[in-house]
């Protein structure tokens, strides 16, 4: 991988340049920024370039041993950690555990989020961390000598997910670094990372991407059309990685868009049968997908609330989902918008806590019944 395979962000990327060129390369680099904006293709892309054996300009030059070894991410000098999840409560699980995963996924694209993750290794209702044997497998990993003789790069993604306890070990890795070695953390809310850790390492910020490099991308690569390439990024508000899943998920996308309508039509219209109907469709689509669906929900109140104040440059709706809004969005208020929103999170909550889909939807339902008459 090159800088020429990541998504706009020149700026940041002559700033990682800059660090070769004038021989002033931290030991300890944290990229900053909201999803999608490109921060672990930018590791990635930065590591291989670091491990690369003649490096230019626009990265690694993709030709010598060592970027052959790296875009396969089988590089014995480049090391991974990534939270993980424990399978069973005796587990003491560390990233290598899940590497061929994780291979596999930044193979397929190195533009995804906690989500795609979870789904990858399976652990959908789980919590992933950064476990403090990671720091003690990091460290016997790094006190061994460069196989090739350069440097050693750690890629560490999501350090605010690591407990307390393993941040302290790490920051003493980080504070005195194995001779020739580097870490680069991908932070997506880096004011979660110890504060030890975010003192010792130099912090680059990277910015949502422009609604035209995303269309351009979206364009470029996956031949959209401009209107839709457009619409796409706009809707995206920033992250690649949305237009991507956006793009992947027209089908549930179109799915949650009717069910929100039929949720809100039937609720508004008192048709408790139907409304009844409504929730028993809904309990059987699995609860990873129902906190999707919910999520989207939210998304659209808030959407339809916006769209009252006839500020096009403020809402993100496709065009079907616009058509529907032009009857709806008169029913969203300020006298409802926080209450029906507050339902949403806490039918969104007993989910994730395993309530019975079919009594949080109903009882959703029924309260809608309330709120949109407000």
């Amino acid at each position: 991988m090159t800088f020429a395979d990541i998504i706009g962000q020149e700026e940041v990327k002559q700033h990682l340049v800059r660090f070769l060129e004038e021989n002033k390369l931290p030991h300890a680099i944290m990229l900053c920024g909201p999803k999608g904006a490109g921060k672990l293709p930018l590791a990635l892309a930065f590591a291989q370039m670091l491990l690369c054996q003649h490096p230019t300009d626009d990265g690694a030059c993709g030709n010598c041993s060592d970027c052959h070894m790296t875009s396969l991410w089988a590089h014995p000098d480049l090391h991974f950690s990534f939270p993980v999840y424990k399978a069973k409560s005796n587990d003491k699980p560390v990233s290598d555990d899940y590497l061929t995963q994780w291979r596999e996924q930044i193979s397929r694209s190195p533009y995804f989020d906690t989500e795609d993750w979870l789904e990858d290794i399976k652990a959908e209702n789980q919590q992933i961390v950064i476990y403090v044997q990671e720091s003690d497998n990091l460290q016997k990993k790094l006190a061994l000598k460069s196989s090739q003789g350069g440097r050693k790069v750690v890629v560490v993604w999501l350090p605010e997910r690591m407990n307390e306890q393993t941040g302290n070990k790490l920051l003493k890795l980080i504070e005195e670094p194995p001779l020739g070695t580097h870490f680069l953390l991908v932070s997506q809310e880096p004011d979660l990372v110890l504060g030890t850790i975010q003192s010792r390492v130099q912090r680059i910020n990277v910015p949502a991407l422009p609604e035209a490099v995303i269309s351009q991308a979206l364009q470029e690569r996956h031949y959209m059309q401009k209107d839709d390439a457009d619409l796409l990024a706009h809707i995206a508000q920033g992250s690649y990685t949305e237009a991507l899943k956006r793009m992947q998920r027209d089908s549930e996308q179109q799915m949650f868009f009717e069910l929100f309508k039929q949720l809100m039509r039937d609720s508004y219209a008192r048709r408790i049968k139907e409304m009844h109907l409504w929730s028993l469709a809904v309990s059987e689509l699995g609860r990873e997908r129902q906190k999707r669906m919910l999520e989207y929900f939210q998304q659209q109140l808030r959407e339809n609330y916006i769209y009252n104040f006839h500020q096009p440059q403020m809402n993100f709706l496709g065009c079907e989902e616009e058509s529907f809004s032009t009857r709806f969005a008169p029913f969203i208020n300020e006298r409802n918008v926080v209450g029906i929103m507050n339902e949403l999170s806490d039918a969104a909550r007993d989910i994730a806590q395993n309530v019975s889909p079919r009594m949080v939807f109903f009882d959703l339902a029924l309260k809608m019944i309330v709120l949109l008459k407000n």
